[in-house]
């Protein structure tokens, strides 16, 4: 989900050791500001990040996004914003 001020990644282990948070988020407000040079400068210092343990706190973090344009008063349905999707799903082994 991107929004004008910020922007949420979901993401799952893969196959190589997690990096820290930090060094995730160095790592992508390079790359964006390499391809959209006036994002340069625009981001906020820091990141937030939460593991959720199970799919239900999974399915409700992406519920929880999925309305931030509709808090905001963007759209009047998550479904009409147009800066989201999924790149890959994330599949869930526990309850």
């Amino acid at each position: 989900m991107i929004m004008h001020d910020h922007v949420h990644f979901f993401c799952g282990q893969g196959v190589h050791e997690p990096e820290p948070i930090k060094c995730w988020l160095k790592y992508w407000k390079h790359l964006a500001s390499a391809e959209l040079p006036e994002l340069e400068g625009a981001w906020q210092a820091d990141g937030w990040d939460t593991q959720m343990r199970t799919a239900g706190q999974y399915i409700s973090k992406l519920e929880y996004v999925a309305q931030n344009p509709v808090r905001r008063g963007l759209v009047t349905k998550s479904a009409e914003w147009p800066y989201q999707g999924r790149v890959n799903e994330l599949i869930w082994i526990n309850g």
